[in-house]
């Protein structure tokens, strides 16, 4: 059965450039989605541990470690959570793999904040 997009789903943005997680967090807040932020691996675990956002922004390249490796983990642990990966890499063999390895949608980098919110609202439809 499909989720309903609702003002109450819960977005987790992993990025570790501060002025994207910003413009993020702004945009789809007003957008009605409510928003946390964490700029590493370590800071996405933490969330994960205590909850399941309905929706996971993560960047493939992160400080402390891989953004596909936790997609495939994230896989494992909360199979239940779409993941859309944002990543600087732009070659066809990255987007493949992220898709590959269990990725709900991807999206490289710079991007429209407006494109973001309505491949959230696609991928949370389908959910």
């Amino acid at each position: 059965m499909a989720m309903t997009v609702t003002a109450a789903s819960d977005i987790l943005i992993v990025d570790d450039d501060h002025e994207i997680r910003a413009l993020l967090s702004r945009y789809l807040e007003e957008q009605g989605f409510r928003v946390s932020t964490t700029s590493d691996l370590r800071g996405c675990n933490d969330v994960l541990n205590r909850r399941a956002p309905d929706l996971l922004v993560l960047d493939v390249m992160l400080p402390d470690g891989s953004g596909l490796d936790l997609c495939r983990d994230l896989r494992n642990r909360r199979p239940r959570v779409p993941v859309i990966l944002l990543t600087a890499l732009k070659e066809d063999i990255d987007r493949i793999l992220g898709l590959e390895i269990g990725a709900d949608d991807y999206l490289g980098k710079p991007f429209n904040p407006r494109e973001l919110a309505a491949r959230i609202r696609a991928v949370l439809r389908r959910k």
